[in-house]
């Protein structure tokens, strides 16, 4: 079964980390087993990634780096004014794969799972799927 998470971003650029809502997802689902899980956001402007989650400036630096490389007002054709939501969005991707270890999240030890926000403040979803075996 699909599950759908909300999240609610705050504001234009941002990096949400849901390691913890997955994570109490599959204590859910799975007990002590092994598994995957599958993530897809059903959004053109937000993404998902996987990096640094013990150094809350690492994410700052991401964001602040991408909004240089990617300004939200260029030469874009795009009449909504989101074109730079779209490429970033395109560069990270829509969807992630986890393996689930003994019931855990099978992450690195500095990691965390991110929600990318490049469109917002807005109210989004995500789609987890849980799979055991």
């Amino acid at each position: 079964m699909i599950k759908y998470m909300e999240i609610k971003s705050s504001k234009r650029s941002e990096f949400i980390d849901i390691t913890g809502h997955i994570q109490n997802l599959i204590d859910k689902e799975i007990s002590t087993g092994d598994g995957i899980c599958y993530l897809y956001v059903p959004h053109t402007t937000a993404a998902l990634t996987i990096n640094e989650g013990a150094d809350p400036s690492v994410k700052r630096d991401i964001v602040t780096t991408l909004t240089e490389l990617i300004p939200h007002v260029a030469n874009y054709q795009h009449m909504e004014g989101n074109s730079d939501a779209h490429i970033k969005a395109s560069l990270f991707g829509s969807s992630e794969v986890l393996l689930i270890e003994n019931g855990r999240l099978a992450l690195g030890t500095w990691q965390a799972v991110y929600f990318c926000e490049f469109d917002g403040p807005r109210e989004r979803k995500l789609a987890i799927k849980i799979m055991e075996g």
